[in-house]
This record gives C-alpha cells, structure tokens and sequence, in this order.
C-alpha cells in the first residue's frame, strides 16, 4: 500500500478543513479565565483562555473588538463565543473569537463599574469639583430628546414654579450610539455660546440599555468641563449612571431636577412679603427713636438760646487762658530756680574754686597730674597751676 506524502502547508490546510466542517467548532461557546491580553496596534486582540487543566490561543479581531462594552483584563472570567480554526502558518488552532462578555454578569454592568472606578481615580466624581448653581437662572438649557415625556415635564415645572426662566431646549438623541456625540456635542455648544447659566441634561428612566449613553465616558467627561453647571436628571429614582456622579447635582427625576433648578415662586413671595413686614417694622422703630433724639436735642440750650451758648464757651475760654498763662508763668520761675542752683552746685565744684583758697595743681610737662612723689623723678620738669598763674619748677 503506497502511503500518502503531505507536506506541512498541505496537512495544515488539511486540519483546517477538518476544523472548518465540523458544525461544533463552527460556533462555540468557551468559559475560561483571561491571560496574556494584548491589543495590537492594529486594533486586533490576542489572549489566551484558560482553566485549571489547559489552556487555548484566541483572537478577536479589530471589527469584533469594537463591540466590547467593557475592559478586559487578565484574570477575568469570560464566556467567549466563535469559531475553531487553524492558522496555516503556525499548524496552531485557535478560538477567533466573535463575542466576548463577563462571566455570571452582564457586559454593561462591568463596564459600568470600571468606567465608575477609572474616573473615580481621576478625582471626576470629588466634590471640591462641584459648582454651585445659580439661586435664580435666567435662562436654563435643555439637553433631552425633544420628543420625549422628559423634556415636556421639565418645562411644566418650571413653568409652574419660576415663569421668569427662559428655557432653551437643544434636542438629541438619548438613546443609541448617536447618542453620546450629540448630547457631548450640545453641552460644549452651551458653553461655547454662552446660551444659559444652568444646564438640565437627561432622559426618563428605562433599562441599563436604555440609558447607556449616560454611562459614555465621553458624556461624563463633557459635563466635568462644562463651565456651566449641570444638573442630571436621568432616568427614575433608582437609576444611576455615571453622569449621576459626574454632574453638579443630582436629580431623581427629570421633574425633580427641574425643582432643584429654581424656587417656587409662591415660597419668593412669601418670603419677600415676610421681607416687606420686617422692613416696615423697622421703619417705624428707627422713626420713633429719631423723632425721641430730635425732641431731647430741641431741649437743649444750644438751640433755644444760640447766644447764650456762645457767650458761655466765650467765658471758658477766658478761664482756660487765665489758667494756660498762670501755668506757664510757673513753669518758668520753677525752671529758673532749678537753673540757679544747679549753677552754684557746679561753682562750688570747680577746681578754680579749690585753688582760690591756696591750693595748687602739680602736673608733668605733658600735663599728666602727679598724684605722689614716685610720679616724678629728680630733675624732671614740672608745672606747678595756682589760682591765676602757674610756676615752671624742677624736681631735686
């Protein structure tokens, strides 16, 4: 029997057919755990999945990549879903892989979390962030499906509450993947512009699906740079979603949000005639003592009798000037005395005077005083100050 000779390119296409043909191979789900993940820069992605007992090469390429809704990471279950095939060049098969979601949750919900952790990190939800909003906006922006139940409940409240609010509505889709540009694309136009002081973005509630263009990185980013503050009011109470999170405040409801937005203008009036009353109340206490002061000030002799008043400061004056002269005339007699003894103090003290009663002063010829006899030296020349003259001597 003549055996068949193949070469390795022609048993590789072999095992492809093989593969290829087989209608379980063809389309196949696999649970295992992510390892060695890698996106080339040509958008394609290479892992390798694996449990305890063995291991297989995947790829998933760029265009099946695009669906991903999370971030995969090494060690995370999954449940891939593709076909078995050899790549002919290598004689290795692998799983190309058309599907890729979480094991035991759903796709979006781990996207959901690691959007939340990843921006969380970033300092996007920190509330030394958050601006304040305007106590009575002129106008209001309204980033909604202009269509939709949200927008017509918005514009009812404020309405009802703050008539005074210009509401500008810039409609989008909230929902699909034209979504998330649009509503990025009409806060920056907000901004832009200048069109409001507030901005009221959102939808009504839905499945997590539903209200996935709220959860775009995108989305959340445009409104932590959004220079006007924005209130989010997606979906109902329960619904959060990352814009939840990223926004200045949040609202449960699209109504609520409009109630967060502006005060009722029944409680400003209230409040402005509880203002009115106070204000009256006042009045009338700061009159009633100004009239008490002008009373007690007409009272006064000052301005019953203006001349009286004026003849009384005159004598004063004369008082005080009396006094300043008086004082001044002792100050100088007190100053003159000291002065007189002071000077007999220093006269008394003066060597003139000591000499005047037959003393005398010996120095050297430098003028150095000699106080004892072994100061000098026989034959030193020394001067010898009397009261009115001085005598020249030497020493023997």
């Amino acid at each position: 029997m003549e055996h068949i000779i193949y070469n390795v390119s022609e048993l590789n296409e072999h095992i492809k057919r093989l593969l290829d043909g087989d209608s379980v191979l063809s389309g196949v789900y696999v649970r295992g755990e992510l390892s060695n993940y890698k996106v080339y820069p040509s958008g394609h992605h290479y892992f390798t999945m694996k449990d305890p007992e063995g291991a297989l090469r995947c790829v998933m390429f760029k265009s099946s990549a695009a669906r991903i809704r999370f971030r995969p990471e090494n060690g995370m279950k999954v449940i891939a879903f593709g076909r078995v095939s050899v790549f002919t060049r290598d004689g290795v098969y692998q799983l190309y892989v058309n599907e890729l979601t979480p094991d035991g949750v759903g796709d979006l919900y781990v996207a959901f979390e690691q959007l939340k952790e990843k921006l969380y990190k970033e300092g996007l939800f920190d509330e030394r962030h958050k601006k304040p909003l305007p106590r009575l906006p002129k106008r209001i922006a309204v980033i909604t499906s202009g269509a939709g139940a949200a927008v017509r409940d918005i514009i009812r409240v404020l309405g009802k509450r703050w008539p005074l609010a210009k509401v500008i509505v810039l409609p989008v889709r909230v929902q699909g993947p034209e979504a998330p540009p649009e509503i990025v694309g009409a806060i920056k136009y907000a901004n832009r512009h200048r069109v409001a002081d507030l901005i009221i973005t959102g939808r009504g509630g839905g499945s997590i699906e539903d209200l996935w263009a709220f959860n775009d990185e995108r989305v959340a980013r445009a409104i932590f740079e959004s220079d006007i503050p924005v209130i989010s009011a997606v979906g109902h109470e329960p619904d959060v979603t990352i814009a939840d999170f990223v926004a200045d405040l949040r609202a449960a409801t699209p109504s609520n949000a409009a109630e967060l937005a502006v005060p009722d203008r029944l409680d400003v009036m209230q409040a402005l005639s509880g203002l009115e009353l106070r204000m009256g109340q006042a009045m009338h206490r700061e009159l009633k003592l100004r009239r008490q002061r002008l009373s007690e000030l007409a009272g006064k002799r000052v301005l019953q009798s203006p001349k009286n008043y004026l003849d009384d400061k005159r004598m004063m004056l004369d008082y005080l000037q009396s006094r300043l002269n008086a004082a001044s005339v002792k100050s100088v007699s007190a100053a003159r005395e000291k002065f007189i003894r002071l000077a007999a103090s220093l006269d008394a003290m003066s060597p003139l005077k000591v000499l005047g009663r037959g003393y005398a002063i010996a120095s050297k010829a430098d003028g150095t005083v000699i106080k004892s006899a072994s100061d000098v030296k026989s034959g030193d020349k020394i001067k010898v100050r009397l009261q009115k003259d001085e005598v020249r001597a030497v020493v023997e």
